[in-house]
């Protein structure tokens, strides 16, 4: 029995005639039997595409505004064919007749988000710490904040059902904005049953995600040895949607960070951690300065030492940015600029829902007006020459997915929409009320666009989201499981829901 059972874990002609109706029926079933596996026509636009993403299908994504994220093509108008779940070619105009066809018409056609850190165990707390900060401040006494109330008591009691529906439902809201990767940070490894809960979670939404493994509180506890069971249960192949990554935090009391970073070397997995200045962190990091390697990710990296920063810029370790929350919640300056001058290419991450939300035009938007106000201020004290370059939307768009896909060691798989990479492709709306008429395209992905305009979403060439909506989930059903997980863990936490404050 595994751990979650032990934790109880047609469209015809207007008006038709019935006879005409059931003739054009007979006709189109006495067809199909004739096709091949996969569709020999075009499909219309209105038409979702069945099978797409399975091995020897063709889909063809017919033209418009293509935003690759591969230097070598460029952007251009024009179409993008995919077999099975890669993508086979980008071109002006691609000739494939015997491909489905998804019309992108008034679309623009990119690679998806890569998100690099996302607390999604949180989910269910969405929006409880909206003025909070990470610790307690005794000028706000009797103020919520995210050390003590958000891991210090809701974590505590989280079942694996709970553990799972967050994931399910945070998860799926991503997917529905447009972010096809993520890295899971969710620190509620309090026994073998919630880690499956969390995989389980993340295998059902159907995105490519990096399983982090990080602590847990209780009696039940197996973090960290239980890595090995995880890894060679779940993540035997890195030839699959999911992979994994060790937490390996130097804050956990009575736990040698260097035993977690050997632990994760041993399994060859990347090491992740949260890197914060305002924590007292940077004697520790300065410490450990000769174990830094090109395979840890640093969340946050607010507040280390210059020779930190050149250490890991050294050995080619990645930075993950969580721009809002770092301004939010008191980790210390994005170090947004710090990483740009050293020649570093960071990646953006959401953090905490219980604080802000999750998507990524916020993200984006966030990280280009921080640096550019920073920028700005220094031209306008010291002259335009001492400034800084400012950073512009194909700046952001980068951020979002080369440099995540980067961070995750998933650019051989993804981040761009190049010939030979798996196909986690979104489009958006440029015809939509906000964004029409458009005049430049990575400008409005980042200036103009949110959720509203993620149109279609395909990963590993799959369709997630179709025309608006989601597929092959029941939102109204999930709304409600995840309601009910909120209620239970409020009223075990003895904390009342703060509607209105």
């Amino acid at each position: 029995m595994c751990n979650l059972c032990k934790a109880g874990f047609p469209q015809g002609h207007n008006n038709p005639t019935r006879r005409a109706f059931l003739r054009g029926a007979m006709a189109s079933a006495a067809a199909a039997a004739f096709l091949p596996a996969f569709l020999t026509r075009p499909v219309a636009a209105q038409e979702m595409p069945l099978g797409i993403g399975q091995a020897g299908r063709r889909t063809l994504i017919k033209g418009e505004h293509i935003l690759s994220q591969d230097k070598t093509i460029g952007d251009f108008t024009g179409d993008v064919l995919l077999e099975g779940n890669r993508i086979l070619e980008l071109g002006p105009e691609i000739d494939a007749t015997d491909a489905a066809v998804i019309d992108a018409k008034g679309r623009i056609v990119m690679p998806g988000f890569v998100d690099t850190h996302h607390h999604q165990f949180e989910t269910s707390l969405r929006s409880y710490l909206p003025n909070g900060i990470m610790y307690e401040d005794p000028t706000r006494p009797g103020e919520p904040n995210y050390l003590d109330d958000i891991l210090g008591v809701f974590s505590r009691v989280y079942r694996p059902e709970d553990v799972y529906i967050a994931q399910l439902f945070g998860g799926l809201s991503q997917l529905d904005a447009g972010v096809t990767t993520v890295h899971d940070v969710s620190q509620i490894h309090h026994s073998p049953a919630h880690s499956d809960a969390v995989i389980s979670g993340m295998q059902a939404v159907g995105r490519r995600g990096v399983f982090g493994y990080f602590e847990g509180y209780g009696p039940d506890l197996a973090y960290p040895q239980d890595a090995r069971r995880i890894r060679d249960e779940y993540f035997a192949s890195d030839d699959q949607l999911l992979t994994m990554l060790m937490g390996g935090e130097v804050y956990l009391p009575g736990v040698d960070p260097l035993e977690l970073w050997r632990l994760g070397q041993e399994l060859d997995l990347l090491i992740g951690l949260h890197v914060v200045g305002s924590l007292g962190m940077q004697e520790t990091m300065d410490a450990l300065i000769p174990h830094y390697t090109d395979k840890h990710l640093f969340i946050h990296m607010t507040g280390m030492s210059d020779a930190a920063w050149n250490r890991a810029q050294e050995v080619g370790a990645h930075i993950s940015l969580s721009v809002p929350i770092e301004m939010q919640m008191r980790h210390g300056l994005p170090p947004i600029q710090k990483a740009i001058d050293m020649g570093m290419a960071p990646s953006l991450s959401v953090d905490v829902e219980c604080t802000m939300t999750a998507d990524f035009f916020t993200q984006m938007r966030s990280l280009m007006t921080v640096q550019r106000m920073f920028a700005n201020q220094i031209a306008l004290e010291e002259g335009p020459e001492e400034a800084p370059a400012l950073m512009d939307v194909r700046d952001a768009i980068t951020f979002a997915t080369v440099n995540g896909a980067a961070g995750l060691k998933l650019d051989h798989k993804i981040g761009s929409l190049t010939p030979g990479k798996e196909a986690d492709i979104i489009l958006l709306d440029a015809d939509a009320l906000n964004v029409a008429p458009l005049n430049n395209a990575a400008g409005a992905v980042v200036t103009l666009m949110e959720r509203s305009n993620v149109e279609t979403v395909l990963v590993g060439g799959q369709i997630k989201k179709w025309k608006g909506a989601m597929v092959g989930h029941d939102i109204a059903a999930l709304r409600e499981q995840i309601v009910a997980s909120r209620d239970y863990l409020f009223e075990t936490a003895e904390v009342e829901v703060p509607l209105f404050d």
